[in-house]
């Protein structure tokens, strides 16, 4: 365990590659049988804990999370907190307390358990830890903060940019999973807040898995689909537009009408009037 002093970093903070990403303690634990730490109001700087092996228990906000070998969490900061080892296999983890402005560029705030599925990701991730022991085991001067920085931000891009090993295939699961979910509750109003919490996913990853695969915002494309339900109901059945507004969730007939415009390029009673079976994409 490496803990900084302030007094040492504090005018490197101000340098522009340093202030960036720059931590405050490092450490590692193995085997860390009886581990147990508790902060009621948190601290100011995010904890990124790295499981090598063993398994252990993360509290934050009410929710619990288990941690085991190879996966990865991220506790926000000002968040209250608790986490132990479990009891019949103690975890052995790397950790390191973050700040830095850059911070706001991965999903630290979002309390998900990261996974390391291949041999390679997890050699990184301990290499990448070693090169922060060797550093602060050297001089404290600027040029070695500005490795550490370095270093951390590959730490956070490994665990949350690399692409990993049958991510693809994963993501591609929940998104097929999710528009089925979709198709069946096209008469309610689904939320992106309802469905995150429907699949305990993040509003994020949900945003990126659906521009990837979809090209449109979750949301977006669940509108589409009601106006698709819709177009369907106006050539195959009798149903007045208030009636299809409402057979979709919509009580007010004429923000259907705008929503249906809107996304098909014309109005509801033109479109039932037409021969057109097409809308835009």
């Amino acid at each position: 365990m490496i803990v900084l002093p302030t007094e040492v970093f504090q005018d490197y903070v101000k340098h522009p590659q340093v202030r960036r990403l720059y931590l405050t303690d490092v450490g590692f634990f193995p085997c860390a049988k009886h581990h147990y730490r508790e902060r009621k109001d948190g601290i100011e700087e995010y904890i990124f804990i790295y499981c090598t092996e063993g398994s252990g228990i993360i509290n934050v906000n009410k929710k619990q999370y288990i941690i085991h070998e190879n996966e990865a969490f991220c506790i926000p900061r000002f968040q209250k907190h608790s986490y132990y080892a479990c009891e019949d296999n103690p975890w052995s983890i790397l950790w390191v307390h973050i700040k830095g402005e850059d911070t706001i560029y991965f999903p630290l705030e979002e309390s998900h358990v990261v996974q390391f599925i291949s041999k390679n990701s997890t050699n990184r991730m301990l290499f990448l830890f070693e090169l922060l022991f060797s550093v602060l085991e050297r001089n404290y001067n600027l040029g070695n903060f500005i490795y550490i920085s370095q270093v951390l931000a590959l730490i956070l891009a490994e665990a949350y940019d690399r692409e990993k090993h049958n991510t693809t295939l994963e993501q591609n699961k929940y998104v097929t999973i999710i528009v089925r979910y979709m198709y069946k509750h096209l008469q309610e109003n689904l939320t992106l807040e309802q469905i995150s919490a429907e699949f305990e996913l993040s509003k994020s990853y949900l945003n990126a898995i659906f521009q990837r695969y979809t090209q449109h915002a979750p949301m977006d494309f669940f509108i589409n689909l009601k106006m698709k339900e819709a177009c369907k109901l106006f050539r195959s059945t009798d149903m007045y537009i208030y009636e299809v507004a409402q057979k979709l969730g919509y009580n007010d007939q004429y923000y259907f009408s705008r929503i249906f415009k809107k996304v098909v390029g014309i109005s509801p009673r033109e479109y039932k009037n037409s021969d057109y079976f097409y809308y835009k994409e």
